[in-house]
């Protein structure tokens, strides 16, 4: 995107200020509630996590001046879904756009204090990349309890998040993950990227997309299944050389 003025500069850094301040006091707040609810052995920390991802999406579109699109059709029924992953905005807004999510990722996120302990109660499912067939065997067990209880599992086929525009190969996950739950996928591109790309501090107004992909149906070949999830989740990249606002 073009250099911001020195005008809109300072706008800019003010808002991520305030953004910051309000997000990281009120995630604070929220964790304590949840971490209430586990002692008192509540079925479920959802509420505490709901809360916490809307009130991330009202910071973001009235502190921060960002709006949000989503082009296409969201699925209703439980379906795999990878989705494009440029910012930490996409895995805290998906509990704003699917009933109740469960979201597979790495390791490391369960082993964060507190976060993790919550995150787990509230269903995350850790994929361990070195676990073998025993790992994608459990991966499996809970996607599918998952699906039974009528909710969605988010995968973020990358691994990593990706600065805008780029578009790396698909970490070997995506295709364990998509032989053992035999469930069609629902590709999602998102460019939050360009508006709060990783490591920086400074998040920009404008508008972030949600391109919602054509259903990848079950039992297609590894590469053409990997080869459709990767065109899918980069569209909104087209635009990367003529960025909107």
């Amino acid at each position: 995107m073009p250099p911001l003025s020195p005008p809109a500069l300072v706008v800019t850094f003010l808002r991520s200020v305030l953004f910051a301040l309000l997000f990281y006091c009120l995630t604070v707040v929220l964790l304590m509630v949840a971490l209430v609810m586990m002692a008192f052995r509540a079925r479920t920390v959802a509420p505490a996590a709901e809360a916490w991802a809307r009130m991330h999406r009202l910071l973001v579109r009235h502190v921060l001046g960002q709006k949000i699109v989503v082009e296409g059709r969201l699925p209703d029924e439980p379906r795999f879904i990878v989705c494009k992953h440029e910012s930490m905005f996409e895995t805290l807004d998906a509990l704003c756009l699917f009933r109740r999510p469960v979201i597979a990722a790495k390791a490391e996120l369960g082993r964060i204090p507190v976060w993790g302990a919550v995150a787990r109660a509230y269903g995350l499912i850790i994929v361990d990349r070195n676990g073998g067939a025993s790992a994608l065997r459990a991966i499996r067990t809970k996607a599918r309890a998952a699906f039974a209880a009528g909710r969605p599992v988010i995968f973020y086929p990358e691994g990593t998040r990706v600065p805008h525009g780029e578009c790396p190969d698909l970490r070997s996950g995506f295709a364990g993950l998509y032989a053992v739950l035999d469930c069609p996928v629902v590709p999602i591109a998102v460019d939050s990227g360009r508006l709060s790309p990783r490591n920086s501090f400074l998040k920009r107004a404008g508008t972030i997309t949600y391109r919602v992909g054509e259903v990848i149906p079950t039992g297609l070949p590894r590469a053409e299944a990997e080869a459709r999830v990767h065109a899918a989740i980069n569209a909104l990249n087209r635009a990367a050389a003529g960025e909107r606002t």
